[in-house]
């Protein structure tokens, strides 16, 4: 029986499928402040004053809430640039970020200055320089146009870098550290007074031979040179009869600390400031390994009052290191940004006393 042949259907007639093409996503159109203005039924005026904080002008709370709440729920962002440009500055503090190590002191005095200035409506930025100094360092923070600038190392700051801030817009340039720079606003903190505390301790409770001790870590010299000076200062001030001061290198690591422990047999160290907490439960655990009592052959006193330094045994005596308040601080950047054309002021904000317990 013969097959019936398949009709031949030329190829060219055979429809082909055209490839799926993935679909798009609809693309929403940015949220504005006039859509606000049309869920909340209100003008883009009160929209403004609402989610500026606008003071100046009364709104009752049912309307800010519903002005709120049409804003998340259409997932409105004022935007940060055109509001500047309506205020003629921005409401951005820039805080540089510092090359130099910030213990948990320094790091919880910076969380609370950043929310205190943002209870007053600024939004901080923090901005790392990347080895950036002097005038280099002011053009690049300049570029984000910041209201204010909070520099925490004054060394990487300069007349002429705070004269590049103003051009720019800055109202209010600040620099923390053991120096003030012309031009600027001075916050001080002078580590000599550390050191000071320190050395009066030891000599009240007749140590005289008295170690100090200087990390070996870099960018810590910024800190440990000032409070060695202060140990030196306040020792030849005191001009008691056979005192001295050895300056003690140490590394962060148990042999580096062991090794130091005999020295300081060696040497008759009968105390040692050791630069802070860290450093001085470090030392304390390798002077007890060579049999050293705390604090009967040596004493041993640290800095920043860390609570770990509570639980050793013996209780780590320590500097407890007294900074402004985040809120005081926030405080006085708004007054300046407020009045930029005061003189530069100077504020001496680092205090510095000893909490006395068992290791010295």
């Amino acid at each position: 029986m013969a097959q019936i042949p398949k009709q031949q259907i030329p190829e060219q007639q055979i429809p082909k499928q055209r490839p799926t093409q993935p679909t798009q996503p609809t693309q929403r159109s940015v949220p504005t402040s006039a859509d606000v203005a049309r869920l909340a039924g209100v003008s883009r005026a009160t929209v403004s004053y609402v989610l500026n904080n606008t003071s100046a002008v009364r709104i009752s709370e049912p309307t800010r809430r519903r002005v709120r709440e049409a804003a998340r729920e259409l997932g409105y962002v004022p935007h940060a640039a055109a509001r500047s440009l309506r205020a003629g500055h921005s409401r951005m503090v820039l805080m540089p970020t510092s090359e130099i190590p910030m213990g948990p002191l320094f790091s919880r005095f910076f969380n609370e200055l950043q929310w205190a200035l943002s209870r007053f409506d600024y939004t901080v930025v923090q901005y790392a320089s990347l080895g950036l100094t002097g005038e280099d360092a002011a053009r690049a923070w300049a570029e984000l146009r910041p209201v204010a600038v909070l520099a925490p190392d004054a060394s990487a700051l300069n007349p002429r870098g705070v004269a590049v801030l103003k051009r720019s817009g800055a109202r209010a340039v600040f620099t923390l550290g053991p120096h003030r720079v012309e031009g600027a606003h001075a916050l001080l903190m002078d580590g000599r007074r550390v050191g000071e505390a320190a050395a009066l301790h030891f000599l009240a409770r007749g140590r005289r031979s008295i170690g100090v001790v200087v990390p070996a870590e870099g960018g810590l010299e910024h800190f440990s040179r000032p409070r060695l000076e202060g140990v030196r200062q306040a020792v030849a001030s005191a001009r008691t009869t056979g005192a001295s001061v050895t300056e003690l290198p140490l590394a962060y690591d148990e042999e580096s600390a062991a090794r130091l422990a005999t020295r300081c047999r060696t040497l008759g160290i009968d105390a040692v400031f050791a630069y802070n907490d860290e450093y001085a439960m470090l030392l304390m655990r390798a002077l007890q390994d060579e049999g050293i009592d705390i604090p009967g052959e040596t004493a041993v006193l640290g800095s920043d009052d860390l609570m770990l330094g509570r639980l050793l045994r013996p209780r780590l005596s320590t500097v407890r290191i007294e900074l402004p308040s985040g809120r005081g601080l926030a405080e006085l950047v708004d007054r300046v940004v407020r009045d930029p054309g005061a003189e530069p002021e100077v504020h001496d904000v680092l205090g510095a006393d000893v909490v006395h317990r068992e290791s010295s």
